[in-house]
């Protein structure tokens, strides 16, 4: 086995959050950025819409906040709400030296002082999305991919899938990886270890999310003693392309801001009749809308028309989905598209404080693997990437301030001895289809207690086959992926459980109302650093309540 040379900061992700925070540490810090595939792999690449953020004198930081709270459904904690949206305008300063372009309004001179195109989606109250395109991520993905492998302090490694963390005394010292090349599995000590591996939509059956959205930093961190929150609350993109070569292409929500409507196969527009916000309503209410009528109806998709808008203006506002529809025979500026819901954000993670810093020393947990209490009960289009780059800049502060030194003992070395290479990889495949439809089907859009305590039942016992093929055999990626999907599962079940209402993404129709205190549901795994205190079921009291519905 290869020991790996120390690192100050050891990053598993290479998107938004951990290129960003790499790219933000003190130059004299070695770390590292490991990716599960090449660096493109994650969902910040795929990432359409845009950045929320306060840009335009007609908007304000107060607004800002208060559409966020109003579509966290009274779940958001808002001094993280305000934490956030207060760093805004500094974070698409920042980004714009960086070198990402954003799209500048196309009727302003060149003389001019710069003022972006602002496009609008669902629940926000003004124009805020800074975008480049309908490519945003890929923009900021390149630039901060280039400026990554421009700086003398960044190793960017490949391949690699973290396995488990390392702790000692209550303190993460590394990590052990995977180099999934050569199959060998290596410890990586680090001063700081930083989650950075987005969240665990392939849960799901149907999702926007690319392979990768497997929950890997969740379930790695639960298995360390890191508490987790939330869980039960997965946000359901209402606009995934129906089609049988599109296999996860989202729809961008910003067709809606720009006026596509949704429509019954007979052309009737149905929205207005579930919100007064129509097609801009949150994307809690538009999923559950959606999946209300393809039930009542018995219909495989519903359709998304912006073909009423100027043919030029559709091509150049969003030519990614113009693209990809027609190579699948829809022309977007004359025909409709056909779409379903897909699960696409998982709102829910590792409970964290203002800093990124989770229960375990030494470990940070940032992006969507977190829970920062931004989102609360459903996230509102485009403030993820925001909470992306705000946290890696706090998490780069703290770390750069407070980082311990290098650990004194040397890491253990991995045990592989009484382990054999498998033939019987049909398991995982059976597994990872099994659990995925089970999720689809019993803890999906509208759930019962009795679908989530089969759920429940079924999950444990997937597990138990996992663990054990886990146990017996060398490991690999999609086994490690199965592990931890398995394990995020059952973690998303159990918080569902304990939900007694319906709030946001979370609707139980055996408990459909909400109740008026807002709580956060905490799992406390037995190995927490916290022990049995009081306070190791509480994340921090709900400074923001909606009234009964």
């Amino acid at each position: 086995m290869t020991q790996l040379k120390h690192y100050d900061v050891l990053i598993i992700g290479s998107g938004a959050a951990g290129l960003s925070l790499a790219l933000q540490l003190p130059k004299h810090f070695r770390c590292a950025v490991l990716s599960k595939g090449n660096l493109a792999s994650g969902s910040t690449f795929w990432a359409q819409g845009g950045m929320a953020a306060v840009l335009h004198d007609r908007d304000s930081v107060d607004a800002h906040v208060n559409d966020t709270l109003i579509a966290g459904a009274g779940l958001c904690h808002e001094p993280a709400v305000r934490f956030t949206v207060s760093h805004s305008r500094e974070i698409v300063d920042w980004l714009i030296e960086q070198g990402v372009d954003f799209d500048l309004r196309p009727d302003q001179p060149d003389d001019e002082f710069r003022e972006f195109h602002l496009t609008m989606e669902g629940g926000h109250s003004h124009r805020r999305i800074i975008h480049s395109a309908d490519h945003t991520g890929r923009a900021i993905a390149e630039v901060l991919t280039a400026r990554a492998r421009e700086a003398g302090n960044i190793d960017l490694l490949t391949e690699r899938c973290a396995v488990d963390l390392i702790r000692e005394d209550n303190r993460c010292i590394g990590a052990w990886v995977l180099n999934t090349s050569n199959n060998e599995v290596t410890a990586m000590a680090a001063r700081a270890v930083v989650m950075a591996t987005g969240g665990a939509s392939k849960a799901y059956q149907y999702t926007s999310n690319p392979d990768g959205a497997s929950g890997d930093g969740i379930a790695i961190a639960w298995r360390a003693g890191c508490r987790v929150a939330n869980l039960e609350f997965n946000q359901f993109h209402p606009t995934c392309l129906y089609h049988p070569e599109a296999k996860s292409f989202l729809i961008t929500e910003a067709l809606r801001g720009e006026g596509a409507v949704l429509t019954l196969p007979d052309g009737d527009r149905f929205m207005p009749r579930f919100h007064e916000r129509g097609e801009l309503a949150p994307r809690d209410v538009v999923a559950r809308a959606i999946d209300h009528e393809m039930k009542r109806l018995g219909l495989e998709c519903v359709y998304l028309d912006i073909s009423h808008r100027d043919e030029n203006f559709i091509r150049g506002h969003f030519p990614t989905v113009y693209e990809r529809c027609l190579s699948l025979g829809i022309d977007i500026t004359r025909e409709r598209i056909p779409v379903v819901p897909a699960a696409h954000y998982t709102c829910g993670g590792v409970v964290v404080d203002q800093h990124g810093a989770s229960d375990l020393h030494g470990l940070y947990v940032i992006g969507e693997t977190a829970c920062s209490g931004l989102h609360g009960a459903n996230r509102m289009a485009s403030n993820s990437l925001l909470e992306c780059f705000v946290y890696a800049t706090s998490a780069a502060l703290h770390i750069a301030s407070s980082c311990p030194p290098p650990p004194d003992k040397p890491l253990p070395q991995w045990d592989d001895s009484l382990v054999r290479s498998s033939d019987e990889n049909v398991v995982i495949k059976h597994n990872w289809r099994a659990l995925r439809g089970l999720m689809w089907d019993y803890v999906g859009i509208v759930r019962t207690d009795r679908r989530l305590q089969y759920a429940r039942g079924t999950v444990d016992l997937m597990q138990d086959e996992i663990n054990d093929f886990y146990r017996r055999f060398v490991i690999t990626r999609p086994l490690l992926e199965l592990r931890n999907l398995g394990q995020v599962a059952s973690l998303m079940i159990d918080c569902a459980l304990s939900r007694k209402e319906s709030r946001g993404l979370h609707f139980n129709s055996d408990h459909p109302d909400t109740r008026h205190l807002a709580t956060d549901t905490i799992l406390v795994p037995p190995n927490s650093p916290l022990g049995d205190s009081d306070d190791a079921a509480l994340l921090y009291l709900p400074s923001y309540n909606d009234a009964d519905s």
